[in-house]
């Protein structure tokens, strides 16, 4: 079977691609670091966010929503200064400002996965493509998502981050048909 080309020969890539790329998660940490590391890609590459992010996971408490949501500006510029993340001080500032945004989801609909998911009537789109090249960038429920969470003040959240995020917490499965990664060929 061939699979995906995307991940090339990096192994990060390769075991993101294998083991979490598409697969559907509904825990609000993963979620939460999934929505992080996505916003931290913004102009870069996968393969540089992937790179750093045991130091995200160092520097963010593992991703948790309420240490995330206290840190003040002080502590912020300390990570950006000496962790090992991107160094884009506004990136940095909408992990508080999302993880503020996410304990306000939680409490009106139980939890951040909840309302992620309704999206999608709590079961992933599973796409057919022959090829990469199929693959959209956005999609109009990527435009939709994107639009109610910066209403709802998330930050780093556009419509193409909000494609790749869907892929990453596995809303969409966007492996071609001939992955051994699709799900139907599970």
């Amino acid at each position: 079977m061939k699979t995906c080309s995307w991940p090339g020969d990096n192994q990060l890539m390769q075991v993101y691609h294998d083991k979490e790329w598409c697969v559907p998660n509904t825990d609000d940490r993963y979620i939460f670091e999934m929505l992080t590391l996505e916003g931290a890609q913004a102009g870069l590459s996968w393969s540089i966010v992937l790179a750093k992010r045991e130091g995200y996971k160092k520097a963010f408490h593992n991703f948790d929503i309420k240490y995330c949501s206290d840190l003040t500006d002080a502590e912020l510029e300390n990570i950006k200064e000496h962790e090992n993340v991107i160094k884009h001080f506004a990136k940095l500032k909408s992990i508080r400002d999302n993880a503020k945004a996410i304990m306000k989801l939680q409490e009106e609909f139980g939890s951040f996965s909840n309302f992620l998911w309704q999206y999608v009537d709590f079961e992933p789109i599973i796409h057919n493509w022959d090829s990469e090249s199929q693959i959209p960038a956005e999609s109009e429920l990527s435009k939709q998502i994107s639009k109610d969470l910066k209403r709802r003040g998330f930050k780093f959240v556009g419509p193409v981050t909000m494609y790749s995020f869907m892929q990453a917490i596995g809303m969409v499965d966007d492996h071609i048909k001939t992955c051994p990664y699709h799900t139907y060929n599970k």
